[in-house]
């Protein structure tokens, strides 16, 4: 590669510096298994394949049919679905597909408000969903920061939606997902689940399940779930061949095979005791990272977190969301901001911190880390150089590909 193309080598070696040297808390990033990473850049990647297995629309697939089915049979046996389609190259691509085969144009929609911690999936009119559905947004009690499930089945009972979406990217608590679809059958609606967060959890036992309540999940096979950047569908039987055509051939053209096969290891892996134990660590990491960041000043939303997600406002030290992110960058630290649940209709109004531990636990650190990762965001926050070398020295004993650790599953390193 160096030969070939000496300037993408040298952004290809820049990013693995980046990701090797910082302290990686973006809450929907993660490392992948050397093996995921191996199907990414595997042969499969020249295949076209349009269509689904023993229908394809080009030949000589008869071999990348059977990564697709064995992508298929492990996000079944995974979930516990009925069916799975592994086709959609990304989370947004799930939710059109399942948007698609359950709604038309203009039917009415409810799902968490962006300033609350919807997705723009979820009703923005810079998206194609609030553009061509009627969006209603519901959100959480300002005071809790937990979801207002009374507001919630009012709001659907006034509205009637053809659909309500349960799902968020800041969220750090567990949905109901049985309040969901109570509310969902009292109103005639259906049930879409966008479990992109969470969804590596459930694959480790350390979230519940909302297959059991979700007429359509959606999900992306990266964050938690450690795979490659791509999604899913998960549906019951019935729904199945509706959910296929929304995908191929309404919403896409032909897979990318090499994702397939790479999603196929991911669940895999995601199937191991290994794993498991992974999971329940990202969480227990992400607990004393928020009791660390709550007891140094910071206001964690909901009190604290029952995922891989942490929200904070800063502002008790001071600081606005942008300007926080900004030195924690300067210190080695990647995070976001996200607009904070009372900030009213405009996320531009007050903005805070969001964070997750997946892939500092997929880097082997455990509950003393977390606590120590804590200290450097605060310390970051009141002194930005404070926090560089402290940084570095975490990361040096963390790298994301050393030798194998205990806590990552078994083809990780």
């Amino acid at each position: 590669m160096a030969r070939q193309d000496p300037e993408i080598a040298d952004v290809l070696l820049a990013e693995a510096a980046r990701q090797g040297e910082g302290l990686q808390l973006v809450a929907a990033e993660n490392f992948t298994s050397p093996a995921v990473l191996a199907a990414l850049g595997s042969p499969l990647a020249n295949k076209y394949a349009e269509g689904y297995p023993g229908a394809r629309h080009h030949g000589g697939c008869e071999v990348v049919d059977l990564a697709e089915r064995l992508a298929v049979e492990r996000a079944r046996a995974l979930f516990g679905a009925e069916h799975a389609n592994v086709q959609p190259h990304s989370g947004s691509s799930a939710v059109l597909a399942a948007y698609a085969a359950l709604l038309r144009p203009g039917d009415t929609v409810l799902a968490m408000s962006l300033p609350h911690g919807g997705h723009l999936t979820h009703g923005s009119r810079a998206n194609f969903s609030g553009r061509w559905f009627d969006f209603v947004g519901y959100g959480v009690d300002p005071r809790t920061g937990l979801i207002d499930y009374a507001r919630l089945r009012d709001l659907a009972h006034a509205h009637r939606p053809k659909a309500i979406v349960c799902g968020s990217i800041s969220y750090p608590r567990h949905p109901d997902y049985a309040a969901f679809r109570e509310i969902a059958d009292e109103t005639g609606a259906c049930l879409i689940v966008d479990a992109a967060h969470p969804i590596g959890l459930v694959a480790g036992g350390a979230a519940p399940s909302p297959v059991p309540y979700a007429d359509v999940v959606c999900a992306t096979t990266h964050k938690v779930l450690r795979g490659p950047r791509g999604g899913m569908i998960l549906c019951g039987a019935e729904l199945a061949e509706r959910i296929d055509r929304a995908v191929f051939p309404f919403t896409q053209g032909g897979a990318q095979m090499n994702t397939v096969a790479a999603k196929a290891v991911a669940f895999g892996e995601a199937a191991t005791p290994a794993f498991a134990a992974y999971a329940h660590q990202v969480t227990s990491n992400a607990r004393v990272l928020a009791r660390t960041l709550a007891s140094q000043g910071l206001t964690v939303t909901t009190g604290g977190t029952d995922t891989h997600l942490i929200t904070a406002d800063p502002a008790p030290l001071g600081l606005d969301g942008a300007t926080a992110r900004r030195r924690c960058a300067a210190a080695g630290i990647t995070l976001d901001t996200c607009a904070l649940p009372d900030a009213g209709d405009s996320p531009a109004r007050r903005t805070g911190l969001r964070m997750g531990t997946a892939a500092m636990t997929t880097q082997g650190m455990t509950e003393p880390e977390a606590a120590r990762v804590g200290a450097l965001i605060v310390s970051a926050l009141r002194e930005e150089s404070a926090a560089r070398a402290g940084t570095a020295e975490l990361v040096r004993c963390f790298p994301p590909y050393p030798a194998r650790r205990a806590v990552r599953g078994p083809d990780h390193g």
